[in-house]
């Protein structure tokens, strides 16, 4: 894997005295790689909403049936994966690539402890290739033109979102950057996204108030939206059925009935 930024860049911002989005997430799904401040404040936004472990764990499988549809059904060798997280088991490009080795994944974060991790953990298969910028969601062109190094622009590409956009507060800035990113894309590529809602046909009630306790305590300041504003973002695309639904339910088992309050949705570009 290449790397455009060495870990001593990340490790000079490391903050570990505020609870911070990716370790939380981490703690949320049973990883190790966290501090006590992030135990602490994940652990009272669960005591507020009693759901977000369920939220973390389905925004998981989600991605997970996401990319082996997108790769297996679709065809698509190619994903930009921004807001990536702490690696776990089962990244993008270990899905992707079980499936197709030559598959070609850039990852995109700018939290300096998944920086450090990347470099360590986020290895991919001979025939195909897995890098890592460091590049903040609010500079899509930075992001594009930097992802320009791995990925072909001429060919498909999956661009995932997957609980990123809740950290742009405005709602018209989310927009403008999601349709900068997909104007760079060929026809027959991808949209990927998951995001928090309020809404209470799928249990949202409680988003509110454990965001309010997180952006008291944490860091990156949160939103959520409603299924409107979300549908919003797949404008000028045409949704995959079953278009845009709770996350645990996007293709999932038909025996499934967990409904969690974070809608996700996959879209194409004519």
């Amino acid at each position: 894997m290449s790397e455009s930024h060495t870990p001593t860049s990340g490790s000079a911002r490391l903050n570990t005295g505020v609870a911070h989005n990716a370790r939380v997430w981490n703690h949320w799904i049973g990883g190790k790689d966290n501090y006590e401040v992030d135990q602490r404040v994940g652990d009272h936004v669960a005591s507020i909403n009693p759901v977000i472990r369920d939220i973390a764990r389905a925004d998981r499988d989600f991605l997970g049936r996401a990319v082996t549809y997108l790769t297996r059904e679709r065809g698509v060798r190619q994903f930009l994966d921004i807001g990536t997280g702490l690696p776990t088991a089962d990244n993008t490009h270990e899905i992707a690539q079980r499936i197709a080795p030559d598959a070609r994944i850039v990852y995109v974060d700018n939290d300096p402890i998944v920086l450090v991790h990347a470099r360590t953990l986020l290895t991919g298969t001979a025939e195909g290739a897995t890098d890592y910028i460091d590049a903040d969601v609010h500079d899509p062109d930075a992001i594009v033109a930097r992802a320009s190094a791995t990925l072909d622009f001429s060919q498909p590409v999956a661009v995932m979102l997957l609980g990123i956009l809740n950290f742009v507060l405005d709602t018209d800035k989310a927009r403008e950057i999601v349709r900068r990113i997909m104007a760079e894309m060929p026809s027959g590529s991808y949209l990927v996204l998951t995001h928090p809602t309020y809404d209470a046909e799928v249990g949202g009630e409680l988003q509110v108030p454990a965001m309010e306790f997180w952006n008291a305590n944490a860091t990156p300041p949160i939103t959520a939206r409603g299924a409107a504003d979300i549908s919003a973002f797949f404008e000028g695309l045409d949704l995959v059925e079953p278009g845009l639904v709770s996350c645990s339910q996007w293709r999932a088992e038909p025996d499934t009935t967990l409904v969690v309050p974070q809608y996700g949705a996959v879209a194409v570009k004519p």
